[in-house]
C-alpha cells in the first residue's frame, strides 16, 4: 500500500514566518509604547492633583476661604496655621513637644513654605526630588502627630484610629517619592525645560 502525504495533516507544525514574527514584534512594541504613554499621563494627572491638594491647603490657610480655615481666621488675619492641629495632638511620643510648638512663628513659616513649595513644584513639574524629601519629612511629622498605632488617647478615650500604620499622610509621602522617582514632571509640566538648565544639569538633585 502506498503511503500518500497529506499536507493538511502537517500544517500545524510549520515554523512561523519571519514576516509574521516581525508583525507580532512591532505590535508588541506598539503596545509597550502605548502603555508607557498611558502611564506617563496617569502619573502627570496624579502629580497635578497632589500638587493642588498642597497648594489649596496653603491658600485656604493663608486667606481663610471658609473651608478648613474659617473666614477671618487665615494667616494674613493673624491666625496660626499650626496651632489648632498641633495643640489638638492627643497621643504619641511627641505629644508634649507638638503642644509646645503649636502656634510658634518658625513652625508656621516652615509649614506654610513647605505647603507652598510642594504645591508649586508638583504643579510645575520641577524640583520633584526636593519636594519628595521635604514632603516625606513633613508627612512623617504629621503621621507622628496623628499617631495611628494608638488605640486610646492620652485621656483614655478611644482614638477611633482606622488603621494601626497606614493613613493618608503615609500615602502622600509614598506618592511624592514615586512621582520623583518616575520623573513625572516631563508630561504636562516643565520638567524637560527645567532639566536642561545649566545649574540643574550640574546638580541633578534639583530635578
Amino acid at each position: 500500500m502506498a503511503v500518500h502525504d497529506h499536507p493538511r495533516r502537517h500544517s500545524g507544525f510549520h515554523f512561523p514566518s519571519l514576516r509574521r514574527t516581525g508583525t507580532v514584534s512591532a505590535s508588541g512594541e506598539a503596545t509597550t509604547v502605548a502603555a508607557t504613554s498611558t502611564s506617563a499621563y496617569a502619573l502627570a494627572g496624579l502629580r497635578l492633583l497632589t500638587g493642588f491638594v498642597f497648594l489649596w491647603a496653603f491658600l485656604d490657610k493663608t486667606f481663610g476661604f471658609g473651608y478648613a480655615t474659617p473666614s477671618g481666621k487665615g494667616w494674613i488675619d493673624g491666625g496660626s496655621p499650626t496651632k489648632g492641629f498641633l495643640s489638638g495632638v492627643a497621643a504619641g511620643p511627641m505629644e508634649s513637644t507638638f503642644h509646645d510648638w503649636a502656634g510658634q512663628g518658625w513652625v508656621d513659616w516652615l509649614f506654610m513654605l513647605g505647603l507652598l513649595g510642594m504645591g508649586l513644584a508638583l504643579i510645575a513639574g520641577v524640583g520633584l526630588r526636593i519636594a519628595a524629601v521635604a514632603g516625606a519629612l513633613m508627612m512623617a511629622f504629621m503621621w507622628i502627630a496623628e499617631w495611628p498605632p494608638a488605640k486610646h488617647l492620652s485621656d483614655g478615650s478611644v482614638s477611633m484610629s482606622t488603621n494601626p500604620f497606614a493613613d493618608y499622610h503615609l500615602v502622600y509621602a509614598v506618592v511624592l517619592i514615586a512621582l520623583a522617582a518616575a520623573g513625572a514632571g516631563t508630561v504636562w509640566g516643565l520638567g524637560k525645560v527645567w532639566a536642561r538648565l545649566s545649574f540643574v544639569s550640574r546638580n541633578r538633585w534639583l530635578i
